[in-house]
């Protein structure tokens, strides 16, 4: 399965390799998008099977639904410990490419010990660890993509919208593996993935950056105003799509929408997103960062309220199409945001800390209420999302008051 993503993406970026400006220590510009895009590529490929279908998995190994969701928070709770503990580790070694090398490694026999996991403790330690190992390897490719865009070396946003591409494509392909295989392809999808993350990984551009060493160099980010309000504002927006991630299907499922019209929903939004990271760069780039995180939580605003108004699919199928700016634009400003916040040779600390302590961190907490708030409001519920993308732009605005809006 992996393979074949990862030959077409490779296919569709790397034919500037012979051609194009070269950057740091050489590299061509047109190859080093090609072997990012391939990064983001493979990583997404195992997600895209496992973030639908996991669930699934550990039902069909006798987890009744609470043990489901005890095995799942405890994946997410292994990624905000352990991500910015190996993010920092790959700063002071100034080798992110070997370190997301030796993560995705692990991340193939965390992936073999959940297939061969039974009984419910098993089956939730085995998720924990696969969730600790390989939590920095989207923020590592992030720090490595960022620095060469600011090189001029690659298109940020497109080569993650391919690696979005991927995602759909893998989370397609595991529903008719699924369906024609069983649940236990899943596992194995997991270890495929990663297994070819490896390989990609250690293909990334050689961009160097200085070592990083030196003890508290991520405290003390933390203590910088405009990391923690980025962790803030980022961490709300993309944290209100808690209650959808878990619950939408539900709420549609309710109101007569059968799967596979929910499933057309779902990658209306993904579409939107790939469209915004693939061609959206020029007026991403006239907006600047913090625009991006005000127009997220705009977007999130309508988008929550609209559903907690309507299950109607002609009106709901084209909100999906907010996604591209509840989470992409909000994804894209903060990552920008970053940069110029942050010294490249911290580039990877500051990417998983943001990933555990923004994003991470909410949406875990959210994740958690989302369950006895559906449980009482049904689809109203997601007024409490519209609240909290509101409250977003109250540090988004203290962002632009301290001129972190310049372009």
């Amino acid at each position: 399965m992996a393979p074949f993503f990862l030959v077409t993406v490779a296919s569709v970026t790397d034919g500037g390799d012979q051609r194009g400006p070269r950057g740091q220590s050489g590299t061509r510009a047109g190859g080093a998008g090609g072997r990012i895009a391939f990064y983001y590529a493979a990583v997404f490929v195992g997600p895209g099977v496992t973030l639908p279908f996991l669930p699934a998995f550990l039902a069909s190994r006798g987890l009744d639904p609470a043990e489901v969701a005890i095995a799942l928070t405890a994946q997410q709770f292994a990624r905000l410990l352990s991500g910015p503990l190996i993010g920092r580790a790959a700063d002071a070694m100034g080798d992110r490419r070997r370190i997301a090398a030796l993560s995705a490694a692990a991340g193939v026999l965390a992936a073999l010990a959940v297939l061969m996991s039974s009984g419910p403790l098993a089956l939730v330690l085995a998720c924990g660890l696969a969730g600790a190992v390989t939590a920095p390897l989207v923020p590592l490719g992030d720090a490595v993509a960022l620095r060469a865009a600011g090189l001029g070396l690659c298109d940020f946003g497109r080569v993650r919208g391919l690696g979005s591409i991927a995602f759909v494509l893998a989370t397609l392909a595991g529903g008719v593996a699924v369906r024609h295989l069983g649940a236990g392809i899943v596992p194995l999808a997991m270890a495929g993935g990663f297994a070819a993350t490896v390989a990609a990984a250690l293909r990334l551009p050689a961009i160097e950056t200085p070592p990083a060493r030196g003890r508290g160099l991520g405290a003390a980010l933390l203590r910088r105003p405009g990391f923690a309000l980025l962790l803030l504002a980022s961490g709300l927006i993309q944290g209100s799509h808690a209650l959808h991630y878990g619950f939408s299907v539900l709420a549609w499922a309710s109101a007569g929408i059968g799967p596979d019209l929910s499933g057309l929903l779902w990658t209306v939004g993904v579409t939107g997103e790939i469209a915004l990271l693939l061609f959206g760069r020029a007026s991403a780039t006239r907006i600047g960062p913090v625009g991006l995180l005000a127009v997220g939580a705009g977007a999130g605003i309508v988008r929550w309220v609209v559903t907690a108004l309507s299950v109607d699919p002609w009106i709901i199928g084209p909100l999906q199409l907010l996604h591209a700016l509840s989470f992409g634009a909000t994804m894209l400003g903060a990552a920008s945001l970053l940069v110029r916040l942050v010294p490249p040779e911290l580039g990877a600390t500051a990417q998983t800390l943001h990933a555990a302590l923004g994003p991470g961190l909410v949406t875990m907490l959210l994740t958690a209420a989302s369950g006895p708030l559906y449980a009482r409001f049904g689809g109203a519920a997601f007024l409490a999302m519209a609240c909290v993308c509101a409250a977003a732009l109250i540090p988004t605005a203290l962002l632009a008051r301290r001129g972190e809006a310049r372009s």
